[in-house]
């Protein structure tokens, strides 16, 4: 650690405390998380899912793990280091975001979310003070709450913080998967567009009232699944009708209520994927390469096995899995350092540079007024492999903008209409109507635990 000069505290959460630093030798400015807990061996902390998850994913909207330094049993993250969080940008704003601004935003989410999950990998705590923004540049973070998706259930039923919380997980479902995350995007995204949480409970009971009266109870026919949960808990759903969403949103327009309504179905089936998200006219104006054309330009790298295993895990160095744009850059050596004798150092993760977006949407006046004063709550924690030629097409379709309007996005096929409880816009493409209502009172913020 004597390599980073500590600069000051940005955060403190339930595991540990971030604290911006740099370092000596590159005058690089990082975040660096320090764990409470004490770690006795490298075995404990190569097995943590933080550092599972992380090692395996090289994106450019996931965040960075450059390396992992164990010290006099403490262990530290360095991350790179981001500006702010989306909650930071909400608070105490006086006007909304343009829609055009959130658009940008959510599509670089969904584009990482999409790589995640191809992956195998779900967030299960995707909030806006997990969502990290530098510039034009959004990363998903915190990978503290991540699992595989093929690993095996029970699952936690404490997960993710309660506004952003699926009904399923709700009503504690020992069973679930990334449809969590797309519930969690849909609440995400009202909240850009109206500055204000879209189901802000105060309790697991008060989250599930809240979610009825805005999209309705569910019925049997629609959720039968949700009906035997709540029957398992002894709960019973609360009898509402739901609202029209364009009444809670009044700005946003009629494709982003349409994306929104589809995100927050009851049944996590319903839900669309987030590679369907991306094709959503929602996102019409944006450019997407899908998951399985990025990885053919891949070049990975896998954790060591054999006798090469062996042998760098004796100098204390693993190499992480790589994700590579179209003209890879060959940097994959790794910082040369002199540590001090008490030190010990086994991930070393040097990630080459992802290719950022050349043009990207710009921030302009905003225009619609709106009454956002939270309070203030914890900063979070900032914080296979052949190379394939790919066709020049593939290659111009990798390197395209996110404000780029030259082509088409093709529409996918989503689920039927919701059978109860539905929210709409002018077009339907997942969801069918619901009955209107006045909109509801808005709600001031709180911790949510």
């Amino acid at each position: 650690m004597e390599r980073y000069k500590i600069i000051k505290e940005i955060g403190n959460g339930t595991f540990g405390s971030v604290w911006r630093a740099l370092n000596k030798q590159t005058g690089e400015v990082v975040a660096i998380k320090k764990m409470k807990k004490k770690y006795y061996s490298w075995e404990e902390c190569i097995n943590l899912r933080e550092v599972k998850s992380l090692r395996k994913m090289s994106h450019p909207n996931i965040v960075k793990l450059k390396e992992v330094i164990r010290e006099n049993d403490i262990l530290y993250f360095v991350f790179e280091y981001m500006e702010c969080n989306l909650y930071h940008l909400m608070k105490d704003r006086p006007k909304l975001f343009l829609e055009s601004e959130v658009r940008n935003w959510c599509f670089q989410i969904f584009q990482g979310l999409a790589y995640m999950h191809q992956r195998g990998y779900f967030h299960r705590d995707l909030k806006p003070e997990n969502l990290l923004v530098s510039k034009d540049t959004i990363k998903i973070a915190d990978f503290g709450l991540a699992r595989e998706i093929n690993s095996q259930p029970p699952y936690t039923e404490y997960v993710s913080t309660r506004w952003y919380r699926a009904p399923e997980v709700l009503l504690q479902s020992p069973i679930y998967g990334p449809a969590v995350d797309m519930w969690a995007m849909g609440a995400i995204m009202a909240e850009l567009l109206s500055l204000r949480p879209l189901f802000p409970g105060s309790s697991e009971a008060d989250e599930i009232y809240k979610i009825c009266s805005v999209i309705g109870t569910p019925s049997k026919s629609g959720w039968g699944h949700g009906h035997e949960l709540a029957s398992a808990i002894n709960y019973q759903f609360p009898q509402i009708a739901g609202v029209n969403l364009s009444s809670l949103l009044p700005s946003a327009s009629a494709d982003a209520i349409n994306l929104i309504a589809s995100l927050c179905s009851w049944d996590p089936c319903k839900r669309p994927t987030a590679a369907e998200v991306l094709q959503h006219r929602f996102f019409q104006s944006c450019f997407y390469v899908p998951p399985s054309l990025r990885s053919m330009t891949a070049v990975a790298r896998t954790p060591p096995s054999g006798m090469r295993g062996s042998s760098e895990l004796k100098t204390n160095r693993w190499s992480s899995s790589t994700l590579t744009n179209p003209k890879p850059s060959s940097n994959f050596s790794p910082v040369k350092s002199q540590l001090s004798p008490g030190v010990q150092k086994k991930l070393q993760m040097n990630y080459q540079d992802a290719t950022r977006n050349d043009k990207s949407l710009k921030g302009s006046s905003i225009k619609q007024p709106a009454k956002y004063r939270p309070p203030v709550r914890n900063v979070p924690v900032v914080g296979s492999a052949v190379k394939t030629r790919v066709s020049d097409a593939a290659e111009k379709l990798a390197n395209m903008t996110i404000g780029s309007g030259r082509a088409s996005t093709k529409q996918s096929t989503f689920p039927q209409p919701m059978k109860a409880g539905g929210l709409h816009g002018q077009h339907d493409l997942f969801l069918g109507r619901s009955q209107d209502i006045l909109p509801g009172r808005s709600y001031s913020r709180k911790v949510a635990g």
